[in-house]
Parts: structure tokens; sequence; C-alpha cells
């Protein structure tokens, strides 16, 4: 077994940042100054099969937007930190907050802002894309890049090292009817 996946087995909260893994990393605006963002929706389903399988998911990131707050809503997502750049000192905050430690968790992010939670943590993981330097400090890095499935790739990633994912899909199979 590798020791990624072994590291993920322990695995109780998924932090995620979202410029570059939740989102592809560019900033848009309208013409009114409005900032826009992409998600992708597959990656919010892996989400959801994470949560529904036991596992809590949180949100750091360095930028503000109501539009992570809403997407964070709209996934159930509640624990949510934006404007920080010191992310490993919010990522303790998180865990203090629900009761876990470095050694229950999981980052996800994609350069050098993430660098100390993505080592920090029991399982460190970045996107296909994301800055080499960081890739080469993390246990595991995704095959799709951010914003475009790194997400639902890690969550099923965990699931399946902790033998949920079968389960996890299991609801979604059409088992055929009676009648």
């Amino acid at each position: 077994m590798s020791r990624a996946l072994e590291k993920a087995r322990q695995v109780r909260l998924l932090v995620l940042d979202v410029d570059g893994v939740l989102s592809d990393g560019s900033l848009h605006y309208t013409d009114s100054g409005e900032e826009t963002k992409a998600f992708f929706t597959p990656d919010g389903l892996g989400i959801k099969l994470l949560q529904r399988s036991g596992i809590e998911v949180a949100i750091i990131t360095g930028r503000s937007s109501a539009i992570v707050e809403r997407r964070a809503r709209e996934l159930g997502i509640e624990r949510i930190v934006q404007g920080r750049d010191d992310k490993l000192a919010a990522l303790r905050e998180v865990l203090a907050d629900i009761g876990l430690d470095l050694s229950e968790a999981a980052y996800m992010g994609d350069d050098l802002q993430d660098l100390a939670a993505i080592q920090a943590c029991a399982l460190g993981m970045t996107v296909a894309d994301g800055d080499e330097f960081v890739a080469s400090h993390a246990d595991w890095r995704s095959q799709r890049p951010g914003g475009r499935g790194a997400v639902r790739e890690a969550c099923e990633f965990i699931l399946q090292a902790q033998d949920k994912l079968e389960g996890a899909r299991t609801p979604y199979l059409y088992l055929g009817s009676d009648q």
C-alpha cells in the first residue's frame, strides 16, 4: 500500500483552498468590477460523497468572496475561513473548533501559501497543475487540474483508502424494480 493511501485512512477532515483547487485559479471581473468564479460540479459531488461518509470538509482561502460563501453554503460546508494568508494558523483554528488534530486532517492546496498546511497535515495534497515545489512536498497529487476534477479525485482517493467508496456510490445505482 502506498504511503499516501495509508495516511488517507486516518482523515476525518478535508480542508480545501479555493483559487487553483476548487476553481481553476482564474480571476474574472465584470465591467462593473464584480468578481466571478467557476466551480466544477463533479468536485461538488465528491465533497457531498465525503460528507455523507462522515468526513468533514472545510475551506481556507487567502481571498474573500461572497461567491465562495455561496458555494460553500450550497455544498453544506459549515467551516469557511476567508482572507487569511497564514493558512496553517487558520487550519489549527478550524481543527481546534471541531476537536481534531493535524493527524486527522488532509489539506489540498496548489501554491506556496498552502505549503505549510500541506506539510503539517496527515495527508498533504495538491493538484496536477499546482506549483512544482509544492508538489515535491505533498504526499499526493491529482491527475486532474484544479477546478476541473482534482477535488473529486481527492475525495474518491480518501474514500477508497477508507473502504467507503463503493458504499458512497451504491445509492446512485439502479438496482431494478419489481414492477
